[in-house]
């Protein structure tokens, strides 16, 4: 699917162009024009960023590769290329997956582009815009930062379930019986974290950039508000670098304690075993077949050699508790 929308300076809004009306809405300086391509295939997209914005055939590439294609921003003559990653909606903390959204910036247009299902962050523009198209009036690099923003706003939902999640896998790994499968839970959530932070890391650099480097697609007052979503990624990544930090501890923690609960059964299977090791002892002694046996024929040796069993396991016992072992 392709949406369109042109805003010339004063006219009337446009919807849903053509590519010729495309580049004829190229030739307005003063207009904006957006193009938001959705799960389109190659046919289109090279009818678009081809044939009408004649973009350089390496960002197109991009754009149609279904690779991973890290976070970064690149800078032509008359255009930036962005590539950032928005969050999967409704996914389970322990399969976190992104989705890549390409940008096309100009000084009077702003292309969008992914092949997932739908791009949250690009769908709630455009019902904003329907609400309100004064969004429009502020140039296409304020078009392009509404979006960022929407998407980088995503994230702290996020980080607050891993902090939920961690702190519900704390409380269970110092139980006796700790939930089945928190292992399996810790370890996956560390791989979403580093997941989140191969992620957040390149994108808090285009951001940087953005907002640091002189570039003429973005005005001057703009400039801030790149920055502010900047300040935003680097509290993410923090935040993310902490919960990654609990999570490590929280793992230590499960392995230290299944390793102490291990050590107690071996414990109490070693002391079970000392304490047999002399009954079975004597038990070998008079279970040997001799001729000549004296105490065979005694008529309380049955209950001499259970009295001596006991005696050796109190004894035992008592060496082991002022030991301190039991």
């Amino acid at each position: 699917m392709i949406r369109s929308i042109f805003c010339p300076k004063n006219a009337p809004r446009q919807f849903d162009l053509s590519p010729e009306q495309m580049a004829q809405a190229l030739q307005d300086p003063a207009g904006l024009l957006w193009v938001s391509l959705e799960e389109t295939n190659t046919a289109e997209v090279n009818a678009i960023l081809r044939d009408v914005f004649h973009f350089h055939p390496l960002a197109i590439e991009d754009c149609l590769s279904d690779g991973y294609q890290a976070p970064k921003v690149d800078i032509f003559s008359d255009y930036l290329f962005i590539i950032v990653h928005a969050l999967q909606p409704d996914f389970p903390l322990d399969q976190l997956d992104t989705m890549e959204l390409n940008c096309f910036l100009g000084s009077n247009y702003l292309v969008t582009s992914f092949t997932c299902g739908q791009m949250s962050p690009v769908q709630a523009v455009w019902e904003r815009l329907e609400r309100d198209e004064r969004l429009l009036e502020h140039g296409a690099d304020f078009l392009c930062y509404t979006i960022l923003d929407q998407l980088m706003d995503e994230y702290l939902p996020l980080l607050d379930s891993m902090d939920e999640e961690i702190d519900h896998l704390e409380d269970q790994v110092v139980l006796a019986k700790p939930e089945r499968g928190v292992l399996q839970r810790i370890l996956a959530l560390k791989h979403s974290i580093l997941t989140l932070r191969r992620i957040i890391a390149p994108q808090r650099e285009v951001m940087n950039r953005l907002s640091r480097d002189d570039l003429p697609q973005i005005q001057d007052a703009h400039r801030i508000y790149y920055r502010d979503i900047y300040d935003h990624l680097v509290r993410v990544h923090d935040l993310s670098e902490s919960i990654r930090d609990v999570a490590t501890g929280t793992l230590d923690t499960y392995l230290s304690a299944a390793s102490n609960r291990l050590n107690e059964v071996m414990k109490a299977l070693t002391i079970v075993s000392t304490i047999f090791l002399p009954l079975s002892f004597v038990a070998g002694i008079y279970g040997m077949n001799f001729e000549f046996f004296p105490e065979i024929h005694w008529r309380f040796g049955y209950l001499y050699v259970w009295g001596v069993f006991i005696l050796i396991v109190l004894g035992m016992l008592w060496f082991f508790r002022r030991r301190g072992w039991i």
